[in-house]
C-alpha cells in the first residue's frame, strides 16, 4: 500500500485533513451529528454563559482521535460569537510562549490546546492561576533578587483536547469545569455524516454506497470523510462519478479495508499476537517491536478500535487476542484444535 492509502484509516490528523476538515466541519451544534449527551450539555452551558455575558467554563474533551474534539471547539467559539486561538501542547515550549498567547487574547476568547497532555509541567504551573484567577505570575530575574510579577489576562475559556486523559496531571484536570468523553459513532450516525459531506462535495450517490462506506469507517468521522474522497476517485474513473454499493465495495477492497474497517496493519497486529505470541498476553513494547510500529500509534490509533470490536483484551500481563479475533482472521485457537482432536 502507498503511504497515502495507509493514511486512510489512521485516525490521527494528517496534512490532507486540514482543507477537508475546514470545508466539511459543521458550524453549529444543531449541525453536529452524534455525541448527543455532550451536545445537550454544551447547549445549556453556552446559553447560560451568554445570558450572564460570561465566558464558558473551561472544557476538557477526551477520547480517541478523529471523533470531533477540534470541531466541537470551533462550534463552541462560533456559538459564543468568540474568536478561537488554536495551538497544541507540543507547540508551547516555554512559559513565555504561553504568557504571550494568553496576554494576546481578548475577553471571551477561546484558547484551544490540542494534545494538552503534552504540556510541560512547568508550563502547567503558569496555566493554573490563568485558569482560576485570570492572571499569570512571571518571575523576573534569578536568584535572591528574583521578583514575581502578576499580570492580568482576559477572561478566556480554555478548551483542552486529549487522547490520554490519564496522562494529565490531577491539578490541571481538576481545573476544568466540564469534562466530556467523546464516544465512537454508530454506523447510522456515520452514514448521516457521509451524506452531509457528499452533499457539500457535490458527490453523486445512490443505493447503499454511502452505507457501505460508513460501515467500514472505524466508527470515526475523520476516517469516513477520507474514505468518501477515495471512493469518489474510483467512481470518477469507473462509474461516471456516481457512488453505489458495487463501486464502494470495489474501491474498499482495492484499498484493503475489510468489512469491519480493518486494514493491513490492524490485521498484522492481530496476527502477531496470535502467531508470534500464541494469542498473548504480550506487552505493548514487545508488540510494537514485533510489528515495527510506534507504541503510541498502536496504543492511541489501532488498539482502541480493536478493543471496541472485542478483538483485543487488556490484562495485567499484556494484550491478548479474543476468540472474535481468531474468527475474523479465519483462525482456530490451539486449545480449540486440541479439543477437536480429543
Amino acid at each position: 500500500m502507498s503511504e497515502a492509502d495507509q493514511n486512510i484509516i489512521n485516525t490521527t490528523v494528517v496534512e490532507e485533513d486540514f482543507d477537508l476538515d475546514n470545508s466539511l466541519r459543521p458550524k453549529k451544534l444543531s449541525d453536529y451529528v452524534g455525541q448527543v449527551a455532550i451536545k445537550e450539555n454544551l447547549d445549556i452551558f453556552i446559553s447560560a454563559a451568554k445570558k450572564r455575558d460570561e465566558a464558558v467554563e473551561h472544557i476538557l474533551l477526551y477520547g480517541p482521535p478523529g471523533l470531533g474534539k477540534t470541531t466541537l471547539a470551533h462550534i463552541i467559539a462560533n456559538e459564543m460569537g468568540a474568536n478561537i486561538r488554536v495551538t497544541s501542547g507540543t507547540a508551547i515550549e516555554r512559559a513565555g510562549d504561553l504568557a504571550s498567547i494568553l496576554t494576546s487574547l481578548q475577553d471571551g476568547d477561546i484558547l484551544f490546546v490540542d494534545e494538552i497532555h503534552r504540556l510541560n509541567r512547568n508550563i502547567e504551573e503558569v496555566l493554573y492561576p490563568a485558569m482560576e484567577d485570570f492572571a499569570i505570575d512571571m518571575i523576573l530575574g534569578k536568584g535572591p533578587s528574583a521578583k514575581t510579577l502578576r499580570l492580568d489576562v482576559p477572561r478566556f475559556t480554555l478548551i483542552g483536547a486529549t487522547t490520554k486523559i490519564g496522562a494529565l496531571s490531577s491539578p490541571l484536570r481538576d481545573r476544568f469545569g466540564n469534562i466530556f468523553r467523546l464516544e465512537f459513532y454508530t454506523d447510522e450516525e456515520l452514514e448521516e455524516i457521509v451524506k452531509r459531506s457528499a452533499k457539500i462535495l457535490n458527490i453523486k450517490h445512490r443505493g447503499n454506497g454511502l452505507k457501505e462506506i460508513s460501515k467500514r469507517s472505524r466508527k470515526t468521522p475523520r476516517v469516513a470523510n477520507r474514505i468518501l474522497k477515495r471512493v469518489r476517485d474510483f467512481a470518477e474513473v469507473k462509474h461516471q462519478g456516481e457512488i453505489d454499493e458495487e463501486i464502494a465495495e470495489l474501491a474498499l477492497s482495492m484499498l484493503d479495508i475489510d468489512k469491519l474497517g480493518l486494514d493491513k496493519t490492524d490485521r498484522m497486529i492481530l496476527e502477531i499476537i496470535i502467531d508470534k505470541f500464541s494469542g498473548g498476553p504480550v506487552g505493548l513494547d514487545a508488540l510494537a517491536a514485533a510489528a515495527s510500529e510506534d507504541r503510541d500509534t498502536i496504543e492511541d490509533v489501532i488498539e482502541p478500535y480493536l478493543m471496541r470490536l472485542g478483538f483485543i483484551d487488556r490484562t495485567p500481563r499484556g494484550r491478548i487476542a479474543t476468540p472474535g479475533a481468531y474468527e475474523h482472521l479465519g483462525r482456530i485457537k490451539e486449545s480449540d484444535e486440541k479439543q477437536k482432536l480429543l
